[in-house]
């Protein structure tokens, strides 16, 4: 039986993939291991979003053929890479790669493994994949990723994930239940609902906020989260289940890519500054304390000093616990790459991303800073630290890292917090009860 190492680069909804390609070869008899150096078959999940993303993965194919050092040994690229790098990835008689699959293809993994053709691939995409009949094998932890839709129908125009995961499908509400259902029989506390624009799930009339109120409904699920939803999807009625349903987690991942609506319209988002500030304002009068997190692009084609002026503004109205804060960088065939030049420097890029961060970190730190002496429930996570084997780590309501000192608790145990230090980044605090 040959046995299958797998690495998982980039979102959550890898990470999940990564848990159907496990089940798919599982039933194939074939084997996973937790080591390269033991495989006979390595699979790459890899993430086409940014360039970084695929520098990265090219540079570990070399890498691991080096090490294989001769021995027999099979390297498949899956995933968006191997829909968005096809050519490169197939035609290039030097990359030292043996399949390819796409996002819709795991279905056909064991066929490419077993191939005798050279470079054998698969990158059909879907219009109806959703591999709602295969359950994913996780490893026991607090939270599951759980798919409720996949691909996306947005097309905006700096981002390569309509073109490597296809047009928008939602799965049952059924299918989805009952996949919550399971997993609260196995012990997992906590589902992250996962989506490329969650809140624009509909199936058989049935949306997101519906979805929502029906996965609280399971008996022994303590918290449900979800990411990412599109600021031009957010009704009333979801900001209500937001910020009424106990345990749905009152932070929101709301991406705001730029803070100038001419910018905004180039990148195809579909609402303004004022769209975009009029619903936190909205979400806040619903729920004062709720956390937001988000992603921001700097150095769009064209954006001025005065256009990235205006997402600072932005930043420190909306005051976020966190940003993921990224240079932007031309994708191979998105609208963005076909309509405008990559025209700021690379020095201008480089001061942006160092500005914005330094002021979401001071931001940050103020935030975090005001929780001392407050009591958070964490859900524990790990029972000892990156840092530290006598401390413990897990995550408030907010989706904040908060470190305790060791005690006689389990992964999954709901604890009372008291916070007694702040950085940017992490609590800090005493467990109270």
């Amino acid at each position: 039986m040959k046995k299958v190492y797998i690495e998982t680069y980039g979102c959550q909804m890898n990470e999940y993939d990564t848990e159907i390609v496990k089940s798919v070869l599982l039933k194939e008899n074939l084997i996973f291991v937790d080591s390269p150096d033991e495989a006979d078959v390595i699979l790459l999940n890899t993430c086409s979003v940014r360039e970084n993303a695929n520098r990265k993965v090219f540079g570990r194919i070399h890498k691991l053929r080096y090490l294989a050092d001769g021995r027999p040994l099979q390297i498949g690229v899956i995933g968006c890479m191997a829909t968005d790098f096809k050519e490169k990835l197939v035609q290039n008689p030097k990359l030292p790669i043996d399949f390819i699959a796409g996002p819709d293809s795991y279905r056909n993994l064991y066929k490419l493994i077993n191939s005798t053709e050279k470079k054998p691939y698969d990158i059909t995409l879907s219009e109806f994949e959703d591999y709602a009949d295969i359950y994913p094998t996780r490893v026991k932890g607090v939270n599951a990723w759980i798919a409720i839709m996949r691909g996306c129908n947005n097309f905006c125009s700096y981002c390569i994930v309509p073109y490597t995961r296809g047009r928008e499908r939602s799965r049952s509400v059924a299918g989805i239940l009952d996949e919550v259902k399971q997993l609260v029989r196995e012990g997992f506390p906590q589902v992250t609902l996962l989506g490329q624009n969650v809140n624009s799930y509909n199936h058989d009339g049935k949306d997101f906020p519906y979805l929502l109120e029906k996965v609280s409904e399971i008996d022994g699920l303590e918290r449900i989260r979800f990411t990412s939803p599109h600021p031009k999807d957010f009704p009333r009625s979801l900001i209500k289940v937001v910020a009424t349903n106990p345990k749905v987690c009152k932070h929101i991942h709301l991406p705001l890519q730029a803070g100038n609506t001419r910018i905004l319209d180039m990148m195809r988002r579909t609402y303004s500054q004022e769209d975009y500030l009029a619903l936190v304002d909205d979400i806040k009068s619903h729920y004062a304390d709720m956390v937001f997190t988000t992603d921001i692009i700097v150095g769009f084609p064209t954006e001025t000093e005065a256009e990235f002026e205006d997402t600072v503004k932005v930043v420190e109205k909306v005051q976020y616990d966190s940003a993921f804060i990224f240079k932007y960088s031309v994708r191979e065939g998105t609208i963005a790459q076909k309509k405008y030049k990559d025209d700021i420097s690379e020095q201008a890029k480089t001061e942006r991303i160092i500005r914005l961060n330094e002021i979401q970190k001071q931001i940050s730190l103020k935030k975090n800073k005001a929780h001392i002496g407050q009591i958070h429930t964490i859900l524990l996570e790990s029972d000892s630290t990156k840092k530290s084997k006598n401390e413990m780590q897990g995550r408030n309501d907010g989706n904040k890292l908060v470190i305790v000192p060791k005690g006689n608790y389990k992964i999954g145990d709901l604890l009372q917090v008291r916070i007694k230090k702040a950085s940017a980044h992490v609590l800090v605090g005493e467990i109270v009860s």
